[in-house]
């Protein structure tokens, strides 16, 4: 949080979100030997959300994921029916941000932003039927720091609908495990694994 007298950055504490997320994904592999190569775009909507109690406001801070995105390149080893592969790339994650007072539990102000960073995973894959398989991944998402100013909401003097309210800087990285059910359309070069 910087301070508006002073301008000083004053920690204001940390939370975890956790949540659910569906989505989809869409690319193309081509396998050599036993090598597999691809890309994929991958988009979700997610419910990532979690809050803490501000060390220097007393407001509950609060942070949403309503979706990300990653759009990344593979590389894979398959055995039989079965892929592992390691993917890396960029990513995009739509965040909201709110505080509240906590005990009236109204909105105090609020933020929004489209944040965009890079993103590492891995995951193994088995192949259980022609052209279908099942996966398991894990992705972590880098997205750095960064100062969002914050707006009234309108519920109290002191945050006016719209008015500017406070600078935070925010810094967010995000983990997940997905299970992914995968169609792959193609020859058999691609269906081999």
């Amino acid at each position: 949080f910087v301070t508006p007298a002073t301008g000083v950055l004053v920690g204001e504490g940390c939370h975890n979100a956790t949540g659910g997320t569906v989505g989809g994904q869409v690319g193309y592999r081509w396998q050599s030997t036993n090598w597999v190569f691809g890309f994929e775009g991958q988009g979700n909507w997610a419910d990532f959300t979690g809050d803490n109690i501000s060390a220097v406001s007393g407001l509950r801070n609060q942070s949403k994921i309503d979706s990300f995105g990653l759009i990344t390149g593979q590389i894979g080893y398959a055995w039989n029916n079965v892929l592992l592969y390691v993917k890396g790339g960029a990513a995009v994650v739509g965040d909201r941000y709110r505080t509240y007072d906590v005990a009236t539990g109204l909105e105090f102000d609020r933020a929004n932003e489209t944040r965009w960073g890079g993103t590492v995973g891995v995951g193994v894959e088995f192949g259980f039927a022609p052209n279908w398989s099942v996966g398991f991944e894990y992705d972590h998402i880098f997205l750095g720091h960064r100062t969002i100013d914050f707006t009234g909401s309108g519920n109290f003097v002191a945050a006016p609908l719209g008015a500017f309210t406070a600078s935070n800087r925010i810094g967010q990285d995000v983990d997940i495990g997905l299970i992914r059910l995968n169609y792959r359309w193609g020859g058999p070069m691609i269906a081999r694994y």
